[in-house]
Order: structure tokens, then sequence, then C-alpha cells
């Protein structure tokens, strides 16, 4: 099947049935997605599915064809990051940083629909992504960061393509 990741068509043979993340994972080696719980229920492996926020290891591959996928790798070119990652590099969000690329695409993606979000707002979209360092005062400040930095995530990086 032809898959539309980070603006490239990328042709894989993978069962329809294998989950989103190792595609991105082991075929396309696109390792920034994390894979945490394998159930979609702590957001280690959020990604984008046609700019919205998806959980990718309960996601079947063959239900993407057609569709834009963005993994943490395609958000931003590196020599002009999103604001959410300049805002997570500011406040030096992570700990041990495992959870930050999905804690990163869920918060890009709340910023796309919210843009000015408020605690409430943050609180709602980040509630199902986990960090068990316990970094989520500086992620809602990071948050709060990339909103002032004019965030509307991967809606504007597209457009920049």
């Amino acid at each position: 099947m032809k898959l539309l990741v980070n603006g490239d068509v990328r042709d894989v043979d993978v069962p329809p049935e294998m989950p989103l993340l190792w595609v991105v994972r082991d075929v396309l080696h696109l390792t920034g997605t994390k894979y945490g719980c394998g159930q979609g229920l702590c957001g280690a492996c959020t990604v984008h599915l046609d700019g919205q926020a998806i959980r990718a290891c309960s996601t079947p591959v063959g239900t993407l064809e057609g569709r834009a996928i963005t993994t943490i790798e395609g958000l931003a070119p590196v020599a002009h990051p999103h604001p959410c990652q300049r805002a997570w590099t500011e406040l030096s969000v992570p700990q041990c940083g495992y959870c930050q690329s999905g804690q990163v695409m869920q918060a890009a993606s709340l910023l796309r629909a919210t843009p000015s979000p408020s605690d409430d707002d943050i609180t709602a979209a980040m509630s199902g992504n986990l960090c068990r360092c316990g970094a989520y005062p500086r992620i809602r400040a990071a948050i709060h960061r990339a909103a002032e930095l004019g965030a509307e995530g991967p809606k504007a990086t597209e457009a920049a393509r």
C-alpha cells in the first residue's frame, strides 16, 4: 500500500492489520514515535492523521491509505522547529524524555484546534498522555508558551512545505 508520511509517499508491504506504530518504527525507521502501552492508553505513540492526534499503536495501517500521517520527525524542519518544540526546549520540559514526542504531537494538535487554550482545555486534551516523570506542570507551561509563539500546529508546517 502507499502511505503519505511526513509529506512523502511511501510504499509499504505489510499486513493491513499491522499497527501504524510498527510500520513507522520498524518499516520506515522513524523512531521518534515511541511504544508505551500498546493499547492506546498512554499517548507515547501519538502521531497526526490528517492533522488530528491519534494513537499509532492501535490504528491498523490498512485504514490509512490516502490519508496524511505526520510523525514527530515531520512536524517541522529541524532548522525551523514547531512552536511546541521550541517551547519544550526553552522550558526544559523533558526529564527522561520518553513520552515527549507523543506529548508534543498531542499539544500541536490541541493548538491547531485551540490556538489559545485555557488550563482546562490543556487538561482535557492532554489527559490521555502519561508522563512517568511527572513533568505535567512544565508541559502545561510549554503549551502556553507555544501558544504565545503562535503555534497553529501541522497546518502551518504543511503550508510551509
